[in-house]
């Protein structure tokens, strides 16, 4: 308990200021222009654009991030270059061959080869919304079977772990969930939870003027924070 007691007192610190002064209304209008001019010629246009209104502010947002994410998990990769998805999209398998992705993303994730299988820390911003949390990105169906039996062999431990969610209304729960129970007898409160292919906890949010200030920061390192305990619990449940 002593490190995630820590990791809230990093939340709430006073650092220096750093470059990262929000994103801008532009940004939303570049990715909604982008959403309806997704072609090459007109992002190459734009190129100065998509740099200075979306790029370098992610940079930047990674960077006044880092040394907080290290504090829940020393492992995590924050090279902007790798925490940052790319805009050009891998078209090779898919009907949709628009090149460039309208919705952009940082992952705090492990450098493992099977990083899918670990929770990760994400931001997400579209033109229209952007969104924070942690979870799994795509877990295999025997990482959620073992935290599946982890819960079924230990619900007070679970409960234990999930109750802060119960006193605040910043996170939700989402993910894809099986049609019918996996197991009949369990109570309601972990039906939620046992019947999901994946999950996360989000927080939903539309443009506002956290995300053109520097309250995103702080918005983002509280909320991961709050979430780091929980981090910790889906860590050591998947092994």
């Amino acid at each position: 308990m002593g490190r995630h007691r820590l990791v809230k007192e990093k939340a709430m610190d006073d650092r220096p200021r750093g470059t990262f002064t929000g994103f801008s209304p532009q940004t939303v209008t570049f990715l909604s222009s982008l959403a309806g001019n997704n072609t090459k010629a007109w992002f190459e246009t734009h190129r100065g654009d998509y740099e200075e209104r979306l790029l370098e502010p992610m940079k930047a947002l990674v960077a006044e991030l880092s040394d907080f994410m290290l504090s829940i998990d020393q492992d995590f990769v924050t090279v902007p270059g790798r925490a940052i998805s790319r805009i050009h999209r891998d078209t090779r398998f898919s009907r949709d061959k628009s090149p460039y992705k309208t919705t952009l993303w940082i992952t705090f994730k492990r450098q493992i080869t099977e990083w899918r299988d670990a929770p990760c820390y994400f931001f997400e911003l579209t033109a229209c919304s952007y969104r924070f949390g942690m979870g799994f990105y795509s877990a295999s169906k025997g990482t959620m079977d073992r935290l599946r039996e982890t819960i079924e062999r230990k619900p007070a431990q679970f409960r234990e772990t999930v109750a802060f969610l119960g006193g605040q209304k910043r996170f939700v729960l989402e993910g894809e969930v099986y049609r019918r129970p996996l197991r009949h007898d369990l109570p309601e409160d972990l039906q939620e939870w046992h019947r999901r292919k994946n999950l996360y906890l989000v927080c939903n949010r539309q443009p506002d003027n956290a995300l053109f200030s520097r309250k995103l920061v702080d918005d983002l390192r509280t909320g991961f924070g709050m979430l780091a305990p929980f981090y910790d619990y889906l860590l050591k449940a998947r092994v």
